[in-house]
């Protein structure tokens, strides 16, 4: 009891003295940030480690200061005695450490925080100057053939105008090691061709630096391919730079496929396929993306994509389940929007600003969707907004500042303030109820301290008046012109749907640490959904027109390893209803689809269950199986895409392929009394979009030689077409 009033005593008498010696919060800090004692794998985790916990990545420094200096008084810090403070022993291994050593005792950290200790480990006293920013230089590292690696340099500029070099106190890595890497101390060496960053982490900033990795400079020629609009130009800038040439143009057969699945999500006919290959205008391609954009089935699918976006399903009576009218209800509004390509800006305002009726008012529904539950929870609305329309996961800032980008748990909790005022009542049946903001709700409270948080968007101020609805703030701040974080997230989404690979990947976590792979494109495609008045339509033109979107999937000499510059068309697997289309519309297999009408598409099939059923049918069998989105969060993850071997036995021996080739297809062919040679050309035009080659002709020829009138060689081509590599991917 006399040591531990002792060294009270001590503690005491040097609050107050930082500002002459050493500082907690600038100097000690620091280190624990760069030694990795406040990461989440150690005592930075929720629970801490070995008895000892720190605030991740330091969000929260009065808290660490008392629990290393007064929550075990003397032992993790002796000012009496500092040498035999167990922080200095555990961080050198002189004792055992779940860590091991993290310095050595000649180190500058361990100097730093033994004086420290020395001046009798001080709180800092009054206003300390913190880290507004930090920079790294060089901002672009260029290697070709035996480079000399290359030190970087960290400078972190403070809130009293001070500027100082922490290279020693940041931490580093490389978002793509196999073409760079960087050491502990910032030291970035070239590993093989390609592109990519190196970043630095200091305070609560991440800064990245581009690496570009060449082979010796020899033989390189650029080939001065055909630039079709602004795309093509920033596309081929960026191929420049990295020394790969753009595959060639992609024949017609693989661009009327490849136009009519992203389009339309379904492959085009016979009659279809044969009317584009007659024509012979110059700019045949460019009238048929018109067509197909003004066609039902590209409202039907884009109508579909954004439903799944904000998991948009209907159920019986369940207390988490949305009613099934309301649902269709904001379907059908949904639909309504894209059909008449209302600008974007306004479809996403009149969602978020939505009050009424869930029954009648449809995009209230946008509320009913992103929380399955009676209960409105104004963290998790924070969540998906922030993720759905701005690209943003601002949740990984709840419990402490964002270890990967700029937000930090102000701008979390400030954000949740909006949010907090959404709430229902009862309507005039049990189904319905009424969704509205409450304008005087309380604001949020941050976790640390418990103060009330005034809603303020993302990087900038609160609402523009006290009396203005929450949301009609947020609505005006969010599809505002200036907000370069909204177009910048639509135009990344979009292009990703037209080359299954966004800009920045995935497309819903853009942060500074996930920089995209061609910056000035994303820009450009920002700026000119902007200047078009956010209509998605003409953003998709320049998409599809360009001459990047119609490249070969064929690589060249150069390209072959390329999968991040666009220089080359990706093979793309269907999506689970984008497959499922194709088949019905390949064989005319009126299928369908259980508690939706006749004619319904896959891309129109949303989960839903009428009235109260104790096992509600959420999901098709075939939809299930092939990846579609489940709807239980609006993470782009939830659709998936790869291959399993249940889809192998789904497409082999199911029931669906089954069902499909029994609809009679063949059989109406076999009518018609066209020869083999037509009829095999028919099944591969529907399936494939081509006509067969010579040598595939030959061997579908030899297959039905001996039964050209019998349905059942037909039958074996068709079955052997819709198992093809080539009929489930785009190309």
């Amino acid at each position: 009891m006399v040591r531990r009033a002792i060294l009270l005593l001590l503690l005491a008498t040097v609050q107050g003295q930082a500002a002459d010696g050493l500082s907690f919060r600038r100097d000690v800090m620091p280190i624990l940030f760069r030694a990795g004692c406040n990461q989440g794998t150690c005592h930075g985790s929720s629970r801490g480690k070995d008895g000892f916990s720190l605030s991740l990545f330091g969000y929260n420094p009065k808290g660490d200061y008392f629990r290393l200096t007064r929550e075990i008084i003397g032992r993790r810090v002796n000012v009496a005695a500092p040498e035999e403070s167990l922080l200095l022993l555990k961080a050198t291994g002189a004792v055992p450490h779940t860590g091991g050593a993290r310095f050595s005792r000649d180190s500058e950290y361990y100097k730093t925080l033994v004086e420290w200790i020395r001046q009798g480990a001080p709180d800092d006293a009054g206003q300390v100057p913190e880290a507004v920013e930090i920079t790294l230089s060089p901002t672009h590292l260029l290697f070709q053939g035996q480079a000399k690696p290359v030190q970087t340099t960290v400078m972190a500029r403070y809130s009293d105008g001070t500027k100082r070099d922490v290279t020693s106190l940041a931490l580093f890595y490389s978002n793509n090691p196999d073409t760079a890497t960087i050491d502990k101390n910032g030291l970035v060496q070239a590993v093989g061709r390609g592109d990519g960053y190196v970043f630095a982490r200091f305070s609560r900033f991440t800064i990245g630096s581009e690496v570009i990795v060449l082979p010796p400079a020899a033989g390189y020629k650029w080939s001065k391919p055909p630039v079709h609009n602004y795309i093509d130009t920033l596309v081929h800038d960026r191929l420049q730079k990295l020394q790969l040439l753009p595959s060639a143009l992609a024949d017609d057969d693989t661009f009327i496929r490849r136009v009519y699945l992203d389009l339309t999500g379904a492959p085009p006919n016979s009659e279809q396929y044969r009317r584009f290959a007659k024509d012979t205008h110059a700019k045949k391609r460019a009238r048929l993306i018109d067509d197909l954009l003004r066609s039902p089935e590209f409202t039907d699918l884009s109508t579909g994509l954004w439903a799944e976006s904000v998991r948009l399903m209907g159920g019986g009576y369940t207390p988490t389940a949305t009613d099934l009218k309301a649902a269709e209800a904001y379907y059908q509004w949904i639909r309504k929007q894209i059909s008449q390509n209302r600008p974007f800006d306004e479809f996403v305002y009149d969602q978020v600003t939505a009050s009424g009726s869930n029954l009648r008012d449809g995009p209230t529904n946008l509320y009913t969707m992103l929380v399955h539950d009676v209960r409105f929870k104004p963290k998790a609305f924070a969540a998906d907004f922030s993720q759905l329309f701005l690209g943003i996961q601002i949740q990984c800032a709840e419990c402490h500042n964002h270890p990967f980008d700029r937000w930090t748990m102000d701008d979390y909790y400030g954000f949740v303030s909006f949010f907090t005022g959404i709430t229902r009542k009862p309507g005039a049946e049990p189904r319905e109820f009424y969704i509205f903001n409450k304008r005087r709700a309380a604001p949020s409270r941050h976790k640390v301290d418990g103060r009330p948080m005034v809603a303020t968007v993302l990087g900038g101020e609160g609402p523009a008046a006290a009396d203005l609805d929450s949301r009609v703030a947020l609505a005006r701040w969010l599809t505002s012109p200036q907000n370069g974080l909204f177009a910048r997230n639509i135009a990344n989404r979009l292009w990703a749907r037209f080359f299954h690979r966004g800009l920045v990947e995935p497309v819903d976590d853009l942060r500074i640490s996930n920089p995209p792979t061609n910056g000035p494109l994303l820009e450009e495609l920002a700026r000119r959904f902007v200047k078009y008045g956010f209509d998605q339509r003409a953003l998709i033109r320049d998409i599809c027109n360009s001459r990047t979107y119609q490249l070969a999937s064929k690589p060249n000499a150069t390209n072959k390893l390329d999968d991040r510059q666009f220089s080359r068309a990706r093979l793309r697997r269907l999506r689970a209803d984008v497959l499922l289309d194709s088949i019905i519309k390949v064989t005319e297999w009126d299928r369908p689809f259980r508690n939706f009408p006749k004619g319904t598409r896959a891309v129109q099939f949303y989960p839903r269950t009428p009235g109260d059923t104790s096992q509600p049918l959420w999901f098709d069998d075939f939809l299930k199986t092939f990846g579609r989105s489940s709807r239980n969060s609006i993470c782009s993850c939830e659709t998936r895409g790869e291959p399993t071997l249940s889809q192998t036995l789904h497409m082999v021996v199911g029931k669906n392929i089954t069902n499909a080739i029994n609809a009679g297809l063949v059989t109406r062919l076999l009518e018609r009394g066209d020869g083999p040679r037509a009829l095999i050309e028919e099944l591969f035009i529907r399936c494939l979009s081509r006509k067969p080659t010579a040598e595939e002709m030959a061997a579908m020829l030899e297959l039905v030689a001996e039964d050209v009138k019998e349905k059942a060689p037909y039958e074996d081509i068709l079955w052997s077409l819709l198992n093809s590599t080539e009929f489930s991917f785009n190309h």
